[in-house]
């Protein structure tokens, strides 16, 4: 799947692989327009795969429910036909033009990409967990302090202790109610910020022996063998600094991302604090020939949301097929008529 040399011809460039950044290799397929994809992850799917792969989401098209893992290898199927090639585990770091109205893509391990159009698909940009500020805690990440789950059936039987008071701590305390032995919501105050229904949830399941709701407190530190990794306790406290002791296997601290647009944000587009803004008919940027699509972008009536990104990735596939293919006039055809075109 991935191609390790150093120098590359292309149509469309897209950064970003994520389901958006996917769903525009399909797009720019289903025109005859060749991809390759650059990712700073060492797998494509971006955050569904990085950080929600077994998280369930119900509003894309004819999935009632569908996981972040199960919604990236669809994508990945329906694009396998076009193959794209996807250099991972690398990050654009520069970006100048070349000859006849082209582009020459440089990655931070030096494999060069020539290309006639650019799709920043990027999402939030690199992104990694926040952090709580706990002594060792490094000793026991990956161990017994997770900042994903990757799979549910690891924590099964496992006393589990979830700080946060967003949408993730929710979701996954409901989640992994019925296959750990017990789970403790830690928060810093009453009032949690995820979806009304959530919460509601949460505090029935507060009226049972399986999960406690532990507010409002803060982390304070790690009780076990830094050696092994693996957590007897957590400590936490109140505002009045009153200290308990939680008995815990595993701690899942929820706090959100640390998110940076890196060089990007120096290429000269039109930026809207950390997003890039697009002429919503087109997704071109302000830069002829770079577009951008996703949670990346800003215009008004911007939704943030999975299909939002699939829309704006046909819009800019649709704009970008004269630049690849230009005086070659595009009949729009439904896929039901045109099929699924092979690119070499």
């Amino acid at each position: 799947m991935s191609n390790n040399a150093f120098d590359h011809k292309t149509d469309v460039l897209i950064i970003g692989s994520g389901p958006v950044g996917l769903f525009a290799i399909f797009q720019c397929g289903m025109l005859k327009m060749k991809c390759h994809v650059v990712d700073t992850l060492e797998m494509i799917g971006g955050q569904c795969t990085a950080l929600y792969p077994e998280k369930p989401i119900y509003d894309i098209p004819a999935w009632p429910e569908i996981s972040g893992g199960d919604l990236i290898k669809n994508l990945e199927e329906q694009v396998a036909p076009f193959n794209p090639v996807y250099h991972l585990n690398q990050q654009v770091v520069e970006v100048k033009e070349g000859a006849e109205k082209s582009w020459i893509v440089t990655t931070s391990i030096g494999t060069k990409i020539h290309t006639k159009a650019i799709i920043i698909a990027a999402g939030v940009g690199a992104f990694g967990p926040n952090k709580p500020p706990l002594e060792n805690l490094e000793a026991y990440e990956g161990k017994s302090v997770f900042y994903m789950v990757r799979n549910k059936e690891s924590f099964r039987g496992k006393r589990i202790v979830i700080a946060g008071g967003g949408d993730s701590a929710l979701d996954w305390s409901i989640a992994l109610a019925d296959i750990a032995e017990h789970i403790s919501v830690i928060h810093r105050r009453p009032k949690f910020r995820g979806a009304p229904e959530c919460v509601d949830k949460l505090h029935k399941l507060a009226e049972t022996p399986k999960l406690d709701i532990v507010t409002p407190y803060q982390l304070q530190g790690l009780e076990g063998n830094a050696q092994t990794g693996q957590l007897d306790a957590v400590i936490v406290k109140d505002l009045d600094n009153n200290e308990k002791s939680i008995k815990a296997d595993v701690l899942l601290p929820f706090f959100g991302l640390s998110m940076n647009l890196g060089p990007i944000a120096t290429w000269g587009l039109n930026m809207d604090n950390s997003h890039i803004k697009v002429d919503p008919s087109t997704s071109e940027t302000s830069t002829p020939g770079i577009f951008a699509i996703g949670d990346v972008v800003h215009y008004p009536g911007k939704l943030k949301l999975i299909l939002t990104g699939f829309s704006e990735s046909a819009c800019a596939a649709h704009a970008i097929h004269p630049l690849v293919h230009p005086g070659e006039a595009l009949h729009f055809e439904y896929s039901t008529t045109s099929g699924v075109p092979k690119i070499a």
